[in-house]
């Protein structure tokens, strides 16, 4: 492969995220501390918000890492379970019995909390990807924390995901749960310079011997298309590099970041990459046109049925217009009546 040529030990923009190369922007330091915050406060609820790719998975990771041993953790990245699967997930990873009984769910966890806080212990329910949780579980996370005691406040619920979740929890139906969120962050994707020193992280951390694999202008254009998104940059850098190596080019420049890009064609709603271009669309003055144009077709049809001896004995006209005006046209036309 690639890395051999361009002098790395490994790939640099692998997509799996690697906790041992985290780059933490501006936005991601503030960020992780919102969130180590949020364990800390009695606001009990956090949301978290960030674009497909922008991060948010990687700073979870981060948060987990630096967790102390008092803290009790609970992290679904999967929330698409049915309500009986989603309390025995919860269970299991706090250390209690579930045997499909909720009401003995619910005294066990309410016992966890007074022991956290006799202890001086935290709980921390993490829920990723909360914009596909359907509203009956976003409800039941709501009456969790209703089992905590008046002064206890052990317990720190995230709910993290897409901007899709915002508009999840405004239906009416969750506003005591909104109403609880004390903590809300919106996690920004990379500034070009960002994004420059991201990859250069990226490039540092793969064994690179020379940071100037891509040019200026290169760099530009991938902040550009990725528009500053973690994702697509390792999506955009891996291409060029592998396109580099094929063309034995020792440096990236913007032409083989427009070569990937136009062989990437990473589609999106605010997609910068090329698309095939929209149809165009019927003006109103076009519509009246062509809807003249078919009903003088339609017209000239059924004229056409009602002269043609064969037909008028079906003719559709005896149904629309009346006895003298068809009278009136066969003698036009030199026919008598079926």
């Amino acid at each position: 492969m690639y890395t051999k040529f361009y002098g790395l030990a490994k790939k640099p923009f692998a997509l799996t995220p690697d906790p041992a190369a985290v780059f933490m922007s501006e936005t991601h330091q503030e960020g992780l501390a919102i969130l180590r915050y949020g364990i800390l406060s009695k606001k009990c609820f956090l949301l978290l918000t960030a674009e497909v790719g922008s991060g948010k998975t990687t700073l979870l990771q981060a948060l987990v890492a630096s967790l102390e041993q008092d803290v009790h953790l609970c992290l679904l990245n999967n929330p698409i379970l049915r309500r009986d699967e989603f309390f025995s997930y919860i269970a299991k990873k706090l250390g209690l019995n579930w045997d499909g009984n909720k009401a003995m769910f619910l005294i066990d966890f309410g016992r966890l909390l007074k022991d956290c806080f006799n202890k001086g212990e935290r709980v921390l329910l993490i829920f990723d990807e909360a914009q596909v949780l359907p509203v009956d579980l976003l409800e039941e996370i709501r009456l969790l924390s209703n089992l905590e005691e008046k002064g206890q406040d052990v317990l720190s619920i995230f709910l993290v995901g897409q901007p899709e979740l915002n508009e999840r929890l405004n239906d009416e139906r969750l506003l005591p749960l909104r109403q609880r969120i004390g903590i809300r962050f919106h996690l920004e994707r990379f500034s070009p310079e960002e994004t420059r020193q991201y990859i250069l992280f990226r490039l540092r951390h793969a064994g690179a011997r020379h940071l100037d694999l891509f040019s200026a202008e290169a760099l530009a254009a991938i902040h550009r298309v990725s528009q500053g998104t973690p994702r697509l940059i390792n999506i955009i850098c891996d291409h060029a590099l592998l396109s580099g190596f094929a063309e034995n080019k020792p440096v990236i420049g913007a032409d083989l970041i427009q070569e990937s890009v136009e062989d990437l064609y990473l589609p999106g709603a605010n997609n910068p990459l090329p698309v095939a271009p929209a149809r165009a669309s019927l003006g109103p003055g076009r519509l009246a046109v062509f809807l003249g144009l078919a009903l003088l077709g339609i017209g000239a049809l059924l004229l056409l049925l009602e002269i043609l001896p064969m037909t008028r004995e079906f003719s559709i006209l005896h149904l629309l217009l009346p006895a003298s005006w068809l009278d009136g046209l066969h003698q036009l036309t030199g026919t008598t009546g079926g």
